[in-house]
């Protein structure tokens, strides 16, 4: 147990290198086999890291028992151990749909799932600036061979966008690491957030300019407005259950946002306290009017579900811009419900496209989808959640939110949140009405292809962690009371790493 912080890392990175070697000599079922006995490890990893954290509080993980100062420090926490659960989670129906016959015609695919995993799960859990830099490549890089594993035509015009897009962020994130490294000679968040509490007046200005590119970085990974234009493009190209994974990737942003800026410029930074959130909540509104705007006008499904994972986002930027526990755990038991509810949606936008022929998933009235009961069952479900329509999960978490909103700013906000609310039935209605009701009498092209059950076990599994969020909504919420306050206490979080770490320096004056 000792060793438990590690291991989200390290499962997916020794079963990534596995598949690596057995792919070239081995079928596709002893690549499968092997692939979920990764993931059967990583999801027994991943629960035992939440009963861990409850018990214990906090974890720190001192690789090569270095001292936090010089070497890779991992720090778990609920919230992070919350972020590698969901993320495992949403790994298993996403595993499941690509060994319907996609992991097939993707070179590399599995050993590139498990190298994301490791990434993904690094970032969530590292307590050091630079190694959130290197996990946040990781994760990046397996997810550039994902996305253009076998394109053509439009998805690799998306996919060289994406790619681009992230590679200039990646040169500010480390343009910032270098000018927050030269002013506070650290990049552990831990020992940052103690220095700048105390640091001299001539350096707040250069810290506040390091925290500003920070703040840029992190806010692109996230696809806030003005920086989303890479988001609905290269979302709606993706294979279907790469998409699904990828509903996770937004909310890696939105982590190091919530992270970065409640530990180190949060209450306790003195004249640098609280600097993003003034400027992320008007922006995080903005970005859910432009969203439920796009739904409303997606020419196809898969366009129309990439901008619900942008209102998501929006969603989240006002949740956590708010600052305060309440608003932080309703923001925490939303993200996992939108994360969960958009890749089901993006895996049955690709079962609707197979089955209508040439015409995909374009909202257009053609002949009417055979077998198309079980496919418009789901789509309901998916939709009365991912709109926050009472009782399901949605509902749970928008309530939760609109409950939080002080007084002050409750007008304009419950007017975005209700209004994009609003938007998003309007335009789910609009896409369930043109595919599954509105049919014209053409004749369909061709047969449609038969259901394959791994596929719809699969959306089924990702809306039934919704249903179960409801029925258990007091459980998880309570935990999620938890992680924010426990973020929010940053004097036990540098207390916790002093006494793991004792040769940690005192900050100096």
């Amino acid at each position: 147990m000792n060793h438990l912080p590690v291991l989200p890392v390290l499962v997916p990175l020794v079963t990534g290198a596995i598949l690596l070697l057995l792919e070239r000599r081995h079928r596709s079922s002893v690549l499968r086999l092997w692939a979920w006995v990764g993931m059967a490890a990583l999801l027994a990893v991943a629960v035992s890291l939440v009963v861990q954290v409850q018990r214990q509080d906090m974890l720190v993980y001192l690789l090569g028992d270095w001292p936090a100062r010089l070497g890779i420090t991992l720090m778990v926490d609920r919230l992070s151990a919350l972020m590698v659960l969901t993320t495992t989670l949403l790994a298993i129906p996403c595993l499941l749909y690509a060994c319907a016959g996609w992991d097939k015609r993707a070179l590399h695919f599995h050993a590139l799932f498990q190298m994301q995993l490791a990434g993904l799960n690094g970032a969530f859990l590292t307590g050091d600036l630079f190694n959130l830099f290197v996990f946040f490549e990781v994760m990046l890089i397996a997810s550039y061979g994902l996305l253009l594993s076998g394109a053509r035509g439009a998805r690799i015009k998306a996919g060289m966008h994406y790619v681009v897009f992230n590679i200039a962020a990646s040169v500010v994130f480390l343009l910032a690491l270098g000018l927050l490294y030269g002013m506070l000679g650290t990049l552990n968040m831990t020992e940052m957030a103690a220095r700048i509490a105390v640091a001299p007046p001539e350096r707040t200005l250069l810290i506040q300019a390091g925290a500003g590119l920070l703040l840029l970085v992190f806010c692109a990974k996230a696809a806030l407005l003005p920086l989303y234009l890479w988001l609905p493009e290269a979302y709606a190209r993706a294979p279907a259950a790469v998409a699904a994974l990828f509903t996770v990737m937004t909310k890696v942003g939105l982590y190091a946002v919530l992270r970065v800026f409640t530990l180190m410029f949060g209450e306790n930074a003195g004249p640098l306290a609280n600097l993003a959130w003034d400027w992320l909540l008007p922006a995080g509104a903005a970005t859910i009017v432009l969203a439920a705007l796009g739904v409303i006008g997606a020419p196809r499904l898969r366009i129309g579900v990439a901008y619900l994972v942008l209102l998501s986002a929006g969603t989240l930027f006002v949740a956590f811009s708010l600052a305060n526990a309440g608003a932080i755990s309703a923001g925490l038991y939303y993200l996992a419900h939108s994360v969960f509810v958009s890749a089901a949606l993006f895996l049955l936008a690709d079962i609707i496209q197979r089955h209508r022929g040439c015409n995909g998933d374009y909202l257009m009235p053609i002949a009417s989808m055979p077998n198309k009961t079980l496919p418009a069952a789901l789509f309901l479900i998916a939709a009365v959640s991912i709109a926050g329509l009472p009782p399901l999960s949605g509902f749970v978490g928008k309530l939760q939110l609109l409950n939080a909103v002080p007084e002050a700013q409750m007008g304009w906000i419950w007017t975005v949140i209700l209004g994009s609310s609003l938007m998003t039935i309007i335009g789910l209605s609009r896409s369930g009405t043109r595919l599954f009701w509105r049919v014209d009498t053409a004749p369909v092209d061709m047969p449609p292809p038969p259901l394959r059950r791994s596929e719809i076990a699969a959306t089924v599994l990702l809306l039934a962690y919704g249903i179960a969020m409801t029925l258990f909504a007091g459980p998880v919420l309570r935990y999620t009371d938890a992680a924010a306050a426990q973020l929010l206490d940053v004097d036990t979080y540098i207390q916790v790493l002093r006494d793991t770490a004792p040769l940690i320096r005192e900050p100096s004056p």
